[in-house]
């Protein structure tokens, strides 16, 4: 099993930024505009989202495996968002393990529900699989997304 440390991450790292525009090309280029909700670093640093990095202990140095944020919609309601492992660890076990620290952080500040958006693009199809794996139900919009045809809205209790 891969040794993986969680870092609370500021998002300055030149890696984790390059990591992040990754992320956003990907969604634009799987999304219509109107419809990528990816965060930017910017949006990473507001005060309302806590924002991991997930690292690899290598001989030659860390290696980032992946991202997670959480967003505080309320006092018992937080939104997932920024769940993004790198290529070279997908099919291993760093998304569970990722996305069990979220909700691991969720539930220690007192958070009773994560929501999450996805795409329905069959780019996501893998991602919506395994939230579905891990008790995420479609639920309507939250927060402030509305209702739109690209959207996949998921949420649980943790």
């Amino acid at each position: 099993m891969m040794q993986l440390y969680f870092a609370l991450d500021p998002a300055t790292d030149p890696l984790v930024i390059r990591f992040l525009q990754e992320h956003l090309d990907d969604m634009r280029r799987v999304s219509p505009p109107e419809s990528v909700h990816a965060l930017d670093v910017e949006k990473l640093r507001q005060p309302d989202i806590r924002f991991w990095t997930t690292w690899m202990q290598q001989p030659d140095g860390p290696v980032l495996v992946g991202t997670c944020a959480l967003k505080q919609l309320d006092a018992s309601h937080a939104e997932l968002k920024t769940m993004r492992v790198q290529g070279t660890y997908r099919g291993s076990d760093a998304a569970q393990r990722i996305l069990a620290h979220a909700l691991n952080e969720a539930k220690a500040s007192g958070v009773e529900r994560i929501s999450l958006e996805t795409g329905t693009e069959p780019f996501f199809t893998p991602a919506r699989k395994f939230y579905a794996r891990n008790g995420f139900e479609p639920c309507e919009p939250f927060g402030g997304y509305q209702h739109d045809p690209h959207s996949c809205f998921m949420t649980r209790t943790i």
